[in-house]
């Protein structure tokens, strides 16, 4: 029997709730568009840590330089750029929550039940900060990966505010999780088409290689404009003299042993030598991530070290700085504690760090050489690592088999790749066993390399999009 009472009841609830979400949708962007640029606003998403997000952070500086003001969103693990928080008025930072710690895990089994979980719980933070205390914006700068669940809530928020999306490439989100689950796995695949379909919403594409772009062209099928948008290092990154790197070197010891006069004094010995050349530092960054194959570094030092004691006792003595923090590092220090025990490390002393802005870019320019472990997932990525190392005009050995990696390093000229263990053992004994003018023609390379800076890539491409004239 029809209950008239009970259907309008039931119509008023619905309206009722209806007019709530409608009235608390996140208020649209209202700026003036033309050449007011402080009527500009411009929101940047990392999810991730935004202080080991140092391009994004990048572009926050430089939307700033053109009067436009900027939410800077992510998580807030580490310490920022200096120059961010010394531009509090025009760049404004919104933390989001972490996921609970129960949400995390390392066993392949349970993360395919808590990985969903920890997803909602990032659609719920991310669609807080985007809609509603970040104010609203005429453009939205969305890095990738992670694309899941970025992607879907950014183009959601955009179309409800009538803000423009655009996407960062840095690399693609479904071949990181391949490395985890494997290339043929379901939710892989899932991912990869997710990725493709949101891909197709934004207005327009930065990424950090040429490759990458005819990639996103080829295969994602997007017809907007793709920026191909270089790494370049930052103005805070610069070649030392000789007296600023002897400067730092002399605080070098304090900033690895701090409290342990052992070690110190063998630092401080070390360190000694390095000025005089006659020992080696070495530098290599990560974020400790599967993409970066450390035992390859760990097989190449242990073998140098062997054959410097053995059959070339001209090989010198090496210091390996590893900077950076991550997921895999304990197991990194784990297997050198075991190679010391085993006295297979003699003529290598490795140590890791995690430095300051200012302290990482003058160990960078104190270094005789830089190691990038990258293997890149896509074979379309590049370290950025290596773009700050020639900021400081250090030379670069890197992993070099995959397709993108020509347009960083230039073979012979700022640098010299391998594709294995043995193929850095060779190259640190090339440029170690007593060959200096190479290295110093691969130094001048770096230096020349190092000219080209983000502020005039970012004005060239990101620049005439954001700020057309």
């Amino acid at each position: 029997m029809f209950d008239l009472e009970s259907w309008l009841l039931g119509l008023v609830i619905i309206l009722a709730i209806s007019s709530l979400v409608l009235f608390n949708l996140p208020t649209q962007y209202g700026g003036i568009i033309g050449k007011d640029r402080s009527a500009n606003r411009i929101q940047i998403l990392v999810l991730g840590d935004i202080g080991r997000s140092p391009r994004m952070q990048y572009h926050a500086l430089s939307i700033a330089k053109h009067g436009a003001q900027v939410d800077l969103i992510g998580y807030r693990e580490s310490d920022l750029h200096p120059d961010i928080l010394a531009n509090s008025n025009a760049i404004r930072v919104h933390a989001l929550h972490p996921a609970p710690a129960c949400l995390q895990t390392k066993d392949r089994r349970l993360f395919l039940v808590y990985g969903p979980l920890k997803v909602l719980f990032q659609i719920w933070t991310l669609w807080l900060a985007l809609g509603y205390r970040a104010k609203p914006s005429r453009w939205m700068l969305v890095q990738n990966p992670p694309s899941i669940p970025t992607l879907i809530v950014a183009y959601v928020v955009c179309f409800l505010r009538h803000t423009r999306l655009v996407i960062d490439w840095h690399n693609f989100g479904y071949s990181i999780l391949a490395l985890r689950l494997g290339s043929t796995h379901p939710l892989v695949q899932i991912s990869r088409l997710y990725e493709q379909l949101f891909a197709r919403s934004a207005e327009a594409h930065f990424c950090v290689t040429n490759a990458m772009a005819r990639v996103l062209e080829r295969d994602y099928g997007i017809t907007t404009k793709i920026l191909p948008l270089h790494d370049r290092p930052a103005s805070h990154l610069q070649v030392l003299t000789e007296a600023q790197r002897s400067s730092f070197l002399a605080t070098l010891p304090n900033l690895l042993s701090p409290g342990d006069d052992q070690r110190l004094q063998d630092y401080q010995r070390l360190v000694s030598e390095i000025k005089m050349s006659k020992s080696r530092l070495i530098v290599s960054s990560t974020s400790w991530t599967p993409d970066e194959d450390f035992s390859v570094l760990l097989e190449a030092l242990t073998n140098y070290s062997d054959l410097a004691i053995t059959t070339h006792p001209h090989l010198p003595e090496v210091l390996v700085v590893v900077t950076g923090n991550g997921p895999q590092k304990d197991a990194f220090l784990t297997r050198i504690q075991s190679l010391k025990a085993e006295e297979k490390l003699e003529m290598v002393t490795i140590e890791t760090a995690f430095l300051s802005t200012s302290d990482y870019a003058e160990l960078l320019g104190s270094a005789d050489l830089g190691v990038s472990l990258h293997t890149s997932s896509s074979g379309v990525d590049l370290p950025m690592k290596v773009v700050d190392m020639f900021g400081t005009g250090l030379p670069v050995v890197g992993w070099g088999d995959f397709e993108a990696w020509p347009e960083l390093l230039h073979e012979g000229v700022n640098g010299k790749s391998f594709s294995d263990a043995e193929g850095l053992q060779e190259v640190l004994m090339e440029l170690f066993g007593g060959d200096e003018e190479l290295l110093r023609r691969l130094k001048k390379g770096a230096v020349e390399e190092g000219k080209l800076r983000w502020d005039e890539e970012w004005d060239r491409v990101a620049g005439t999009l954001f700020f057309p004239t």
